[in-house]
């Protein structure tokens, strides 16, 4: 019985780590220049191989939209554990932040993934990088709520806009230093804000 259920656990493993290794790398390089054979090798694992778990490309993005909305639902569940919502969304910020290097090199991961997904025209993985952007939109809009601020989807629009601008800017300046400013921005932003507050 343990027997059996050795290939399974390997098979489960070599999934894992290829979903791990095409996060990464098409983060890193971008869908058009990356290859079955790139992440094949980042997840150690034979070329030959990736072909059983992922029959085309597209599946790999599949699987790398899945992997960041993983890694968003671990951060978010870690974040909840705070019992104050507004050191929830802070905490985040100072997340986004730690990452400033990657951001200044390669941008925010579902960000330049869903920018690039969209000038394809088969027009069905960009929506579900879009499904992705919305389950942070909407974790941070329940924040706003629960700190009871009005207008919490806007706010939400507004946290997640300037993450989104600050990372692109970061990249194409090469400048982690933007994602460590703007990041303080933020922090004094939620400080501000009452529940009285309406955006603009």
């Amino acid at each position: 019985m343990t027997d059996s259920l050795k290939p399974k656990a390997r098979a489960a493993d070599k999934r894992r780590r290829l979903t791990a290794a095409a996060a990464r790398v098409l983060h890193e390089q971008g869908v058009e220049r990356t290859t079955l054979a790139d992440i094949a090798r980042v997840a150690e694992v034979p070329v030959g191989n990736v072909y059983y778990y992922f029959k085309t490309k597209d599946d790999l993005v599949r699987a790398a939209l899945a992997e960041h909305s993983a890694n968003l639902d671990e951060l978010t569940r870690s974040l909840d554990e705070l019992p104050d919502p507004r050191d929830r969304l802070k905490t985040l910020i100072e997340a986004w932040v730690s990452r400033r290097d990657v951001a200044a090199r390669f941008g925010c991961p579902t960000g330049t993934l869903a920018a690039e997904l969209d000038k394809r025209t088969d027009g069905t993985l960009d929506v579900e990088a879009g499904v992705v952007v919305r389950q942070l939109l909407d974790w941070v809009e329940g924040q706003f709520r629960a700190m009871g601020l009005p207008d919490p989807d806007d706010l939400a629009v507004t946290l997640v806009s300037a993450y989104q601008g600050m990372s692109l800017l970061a990249n194409a300046l090469r400048s982690p230093d933007i994602m460590t400013r703007e990041g303080a921005r933020l922090l004094r932003w939620l400080d501000s804000l009452k529940a009285t507050d309406r955006i603009l």
